[in-house]
């Protein structure tokens, strides 16, 4: 059995005028790299999201989870709730930290893939318009790809939306946002899951699809 051998460190990523604190895991011989978009009140440190990082890690893609947001916003966050739906700012963000990785001198020879959840979802689909040369692919979790609104028909990678079989109103916004696109897409129902796919089997499934689908769109 071959171990994939990791190197895991904190990174201060410039995103335009900001910087943002994020965790980069960087395999041996990296396929690609995905870059996580938290949204909805959540943070790098999401259990659910860095479980995803980790099997996408153990499968050989590189990945760096962010904080969309600064602490001072975060702390703002917690009473106003006014950050998590913004997703043209949560966008601009990620399209900063995605000049930062191909600036970057560990990163700037990798695709680059989108792994977006709740409203980063959004923020993921309205930056790949942004950077469509450097994004391969995109998948979302339990995600809200609705919000991206017009910029879903210039979206230019191939993207997988994962939502809760019990998640009953966020299906219908992926089917909605799904008849939008205009690229390789699929919408995939994970059965007996709701949005935060805390059911047994669940995330195993999402991680497992996810690294199908970056398997598939992000190898040189």
């Amino acid at each position: 059995m071959t171990t994939t051998i990791k190197k895991e460190h904190l990174v201060r990523v410039l995103a335009g005028p900001i910087v943002l604190e994020g965790n980069l895991t960087m395999p041996d011989k990296a396929q690609g790299i995905v870059l996580f978009a938290h949204g909805s009140g959540s943070s790098r440190h999401s259990p659910r999201n860095r479980y995803v990082a980790q099997v996408l890690s153990d499968t050989g893609f590189a990945t760096l989870l962010i904080d969309l947001l600064m602490e001072k916003e975060e702390d703002a966050e917690r009473w106003t709730k006014h950050l998590r739906f913004d997703i043209g700012l949560l966008a601009r963000r990620l399209v900063g930290a995605t000049d930062w990785l191909k600036q970057n001198a560990e990163t700037e020879h990798l695709r680059i893939g989108y792994f977006g959840a709740s409203t980063g979802a959004a923020a993921a689909l309205v930056a790949a318009t942004e950077r469509p040369e450097d994004i391969g692919a995109i998948v979302s979790r339990g995600g809200r790809p609705d919000l991206a609104g017009s910029a879903l028909k210039r979206v230019q990678a191939p993207t997988l939306l994962i939502v809760g079989g019990h998640d009953l109103p966020v299906i219908d916004m992926n089917q909605a946002a799904l008849d939008q696109l205009r690229v390789p897409k699929r919408l995939t129902i994970v059965p007996g899951a709701t949005h935060l796919f805390e059911e047994p089997g669940t995330l195993e499934e999402v991680a497992r699809l996810a690294s199908q689908w970056f398997g598939q769109y992000l190898h040189p």
